[in-house]
């Protein structure tokens, strides 16, 4: 037998004895960190039922869809930008910019406007502020977190100084629509109405169009390869300009949509809206299991973290935990998460 066919061989046995051997706990995590999450969400669903039954039913899942979709919007940009190693703490701001001006222009303007008009009026705004991150990210070579911090300044001091500061009801007609339109509504046992606006399906496509990026695309498997090593990726033939543009683009792109459909659910803008939202949507990102170090994470485990860090937010007050215990309890996760995380590293 020569050479090559003995390597040959040997490495074949070396992959079926891999393939064989089962995997301990922490192998199984490196692979799978969605299920942490998962179970986190499970043993809240079952305590939370357990002292209040009226949990397990469909209304309660409409309002937890309905405070999710603006959070999942978010974190999906998130996710594209911590896969690339880097962090992105304005795209509230983002948000925050593009539906206030755009409903304030519109209704001025063009009252009886299109909502897909509007919507793609938000998408673009928040493609242009999100590409100018990318542009001094990429040009300053700063730590994207310190070029977003200010930027999540300027972009809230131009819409604070030059837009306005004070609540806007008189939204576009087609934005008000919008709004109102159920996707799925019924009576409850107790009369009430249980709504799930159209507004939910932005998060399914949402979902689906970050999955193919990342999954099925070129520019995803080029955002993946700089989150795990700028220079090898470069030496790889990637663009790393391109992709910061990309990466911070999309963010923007999603966190436009995002202030666009807040403003129809509510059916107010308000240009103190979004504040203070960052951290619990990053906090639903490390979550799902992805590094903020880069190089990782899935659409399925963002989603699992959105969904942790809403029941949280919305639910535990059902079974009388006082709100200033979210935080808490947020917090304990994630350090209970990231210790699992850097465990499944080591084994």
């Amino acid at each position: 037998m020569s050479m090559n066919q003995t390597m040959s061989t040997s490495s074949n046995t070396v992959e079926v004895a891999r393939q064989t051997v089962p995997l301990n706990w922490r192998a199984k995590l490196a692979r799978n960190p969605e299920w942490f999450t998962a179970t986190l969400i499970v043993i809240t669903c079952v305590i939370v039922a357990s002292i209040n039954p009226r949990f397990f039913q469909w209304a309660t899942l409409f309002d937890l869809l309905h405070s999710a979709t603006i959070t999942s919007l978010f974190a999906l940009g998130t996710l594209v930008v911590l896969a690339s190693g880097g962090i992105d703490v304005s795209f509230t701001a983002i948000g925050a910019l593009t539906m206030y001006s755009i409903t304030k222009a519109v209704f001025a303007w063009w009252p009886d406007a299109p909502f897909a008009l509007i919507l793609l009026a938000g998408a673009v705004g928040g493609i242009v502020l999100g590409v100018i991150n990318g542009m001094l990210v990429h040009r300053l070579q700063a730590p994207s977190l310190i070029v977003t911090i200010g930027t999540q300044y300027l972009y809230r001091g131009l819409l604070l100084t030059f837009v306005g500061t004070t609540f806007f009801m008189n939204i576009p007609h087609s934005m008000d629509h919008f709004g109102r339109i159920p996707l799925i509504a019924y009576k409850t046992a107790d009369g009430l109405n249980a709504v799930l606006p159209v507004s939910a399906i932005a998060l399914v496509a949402g979902a689906i169009l970050t999955w193919w990026l990342l999954n099925r695309t070129m520019m995803g498997r080029g955002v993946y390869a700089m989150g795990g090593s700028t220079a090898i990726a470069e030496r790889l033939g990637f663009n790393l300009r391109a992709i910061r543009l990309f990466v911070f683009g999309y963010t923007g792109f999603l966190a436009g949509v995002a202030g666009i459909l807040h403003v129809a659910n509510n059916r107010l803008a308000n240009p103190f809206d979004l504040v203070g939202s960052e951290l619990d949507v990053i906090a639903a990102v490390i979550l799902g299991g992805a590094r903020i170090t880069g190089g990782s994470g899935t659409v399925v485990g963002t989603l699992l973290g959105v969904a942790l860090v809403t029941l949280i937010n919305n639910v535990l007050i059902l079974v009388g935990v006082p709100s200033t215990w979210q935080k808490v309890i947020v917090g304990a996760f994630i350090l209970v998460a990231g210790t699992l995380f850097a465990l499944r590293r080591r084994g």
